[in-house]
């Protein structure tokens, strides 16, 4: 088997890891989870990230075929149009996108919004299979942080979106709507059923307590023995209770309302307005 090469991305401002994965042999290449930079005091937007993501595909000759989101996320703008613009690539995400759009178009009164994930351009359903160049790869459906959550295993390497974090920091909250603990469970044993030696990769890092550097690359054998929240000793039940007892406390993500507006769009920024200025809505007493 061709072992993917994996380049990460920090984004500091978000915590979020953006990857490029590649063929070495083909120089075929995927992009997951790029952000868009986001000033919220401001309101202005910029591609710094999304530029040192363009910039190492072409410093390293890679051909973009996919621009994969791993969900619709809560805490950060998607870079995809950016991305797609510099360097191509399909942009993709899970089939439950649907049900997303749905959720916040009524909350947003987006009237103008389709609900059908056509904004994407291609939808994944759960065990659909596809290439990034010679190496295989395939979706596993991991809803329960959202319902539209997937993760991606290319060759021996999964990129597991908002399900699961490092050991020492545990697992996603199930709060926001279509979330489900029960159903977080169930998605993170299908994650932990993969080979012990499967290399899994965060979509997040937030520094554990007593730890000094960020870090988002783990293993199915590392995450089944030492996660905090779901080794391989916990149960179904126990872990209910905790995701829900901890969710309890939660403050809503910063920005949820930019992010989650955007997003469903596939990353798309609204159309400008008769002054030629772009708005976001903040729903009042809606959230």
């Amino acid at each position: 088997m061709t072992q993917a090469n994996v380049k990460a991305f920090f984004d500091e401002a978000t915590f979020t890891v953006s990857y490029v994965v590649s063929d070495p042999v083909s120089g075929r290449a995927a992009i997951i989870d790029p952000v868009l930079d986001y000033d919220p005091n401001s309101g202005r937007t910029s591609t710094t990230s999304a530029d040192q993501l363009i910039a190492y595909v072409n410093d390293a000759n890679l051909s973009v075929a996919w621009i994969l989101e791993t969900h619709v996320h809560a805490d950060h703008l998607s870079a995809a149009p950016a991305i797609k613009e510099g360097v191509g690539g399909q942009t993709a995400i899970g089939a439950h996108v649907t049900s997303v759009q749905n959720t916040f178009k009524g909350i947003f009164n987006i009237s103008d919004l389709a609900v059908d994930g056509s904004q994407f351009d291609h939808l994944f359903d759960d065990g659909e299979t596809f290439k990034v160049g010679n190496i295989d790869a395939r979706i596993i459906a991991t809803p329960g942080h959202t319902p539209a959550c997937v993760t991606y295993v290319i060759g021996d390497a999964a990129f597991v979106g908002d399900t699961l974090f490092m050991p020492d920091f545990g697992t996603a909250r199930t709060d926001f709507p279509g979330g489900s603990a029960a159903q977080l469970y169930g998605s993170i044993r299908k994650i932990l059923a993969l080979p012990g030696a499967t290399r899994l990769f965060m979509c997040h890092d937030y520094k554990a307590p007593g730890r000094e550097d960020y870090a988002w690359e783990t293993s199915v054998a590392e995450q089944s023995k030492n996660n905090i929240h779901i080794n391989e000793s916990v149960t179904e039940e126990d872990f209910i209770a905790l995701r829900e007892g901890r969710d309890g406390k939660l403050g809503m993500p910063k920005l949820l309302l930019p992010a989650i507006q955007i997003n469903i769009r596939a990353g798309a920024l609204p159309d400008a307005e008769d002054n030629g200025i772009r708005y976001l809505k903040i729903p009042l007493d809606a959230v």
